[in-house]
């Protein structure tokens, strides 16, 4: 049982495949937290470059598993149920904070707000250069009904208390590059958990996914948008979907400094 008088453990849960050149930076950006009390657990689909290798390299990582899965999503929730935090993040292996002091941060707004859920904002960069803002994701103010309008959160940005996912349930895998909308829809929208927006820049991700890598990616992210509506006997307003993807548009014109 955990000390009451400890600080809140903070589980962050890393998905890799063959991701050799960029989950070092995703390893030292979570060993660099000032913040005491950190869980991170890599789930890694049986990567046949020396992910594995590095991962076992940061002495602050407390598990490595390695074995199949079926898509990133089954991975997320092999990782949900190893995680012991209180509060849970997802950093994807070519991410990373942006400086020590993201989960300090993050805990110390859960604790003044008192709420269920914790979102901040998000830059896109260069793959090789990340010191290059190709897109930057201010999320804003919190309001469920902005789903409505083709909002959502950054996912590697969202912090969730895990009694939620106990009660409310975890990734849906048949969706295969909007699990991560639907999970937020579910939770926000229309179970209405309390959350938080921290207005800061926490993580930078290079440029890229399986959502938007292609016109075809696009489209399948489409259907599946609307599947997330309807399979949460969700109703949204006709223009909705449409303008999910039109707000990313906007991400290419606005500047912040890394």
């Amino acid at each position: 049982m955990q000390n009451q008088l400890a600080p809140p453990r903070v589980s962050i849960i890393t998905v890799s495949f063959n991701s050799s050149k960029t989950i070092h930076d995703t390893l030292n950006s979570v060993a660099m937290q000032d913040y005491p009390n950190i869980e991170h657990i890599i789930i890694d689909g049986l990567s046949t470059d020396n992910t594995i290798e590095i991962a076992n390299s940061f002495p602050h990582v407390k598990q490595v598993i390695t074995e199949k899965d079926d898509g990133i999503y089954d991975a997320m929730n092999k990782g949900l149920k190893l995680a012991t935090g209180d509060i849970i993040g997802i950093l994807n292996s070519d991410d990373f904070y942006v400086s020590k002091k993201v989960i300090s941060d993050i805990v110390s707004q859960f604790k003044k707000e008192n709420v269920d859920s914790l979102y901040a904002d998000l830059v896109y960069v260069n793959p090789e250069n990340t010191q290059k803002v190709v897109r930057t994701w201010i999320a804003g103010n919190y309001n469920p009904r902005k789903f409505l309008f083709g909002w959502m959160p950054p996912h590697p940005t969202f912090f969730v208390r895990k009694e939620i996912y106990t009660q409310w349930g975890n990734f849906y895998t048949k969706l295969k590059s909007a699990a991560d909308y639907e999970l937020m829809l579910r939770f926000l929208y229309k179970h209405r958990i309390s959350a938080s927006y921290l207005p800061q820049v926490i993580v930078k991700m290079r440029i890229g996914g399986n959502s938007n890598s292609s016109f075809k990616g696009r489209l399948r992210a489409n259907r599946e948008d609307r599947e997330a509506w309807r399979m949460n006997s969700l109703v949204p307003f006709f223009f909705t979907i449409l303008l999910k993807p039109m707000r990313k548009v906007y991400q290419f014109f606005y500047r912040i400094d890394a």
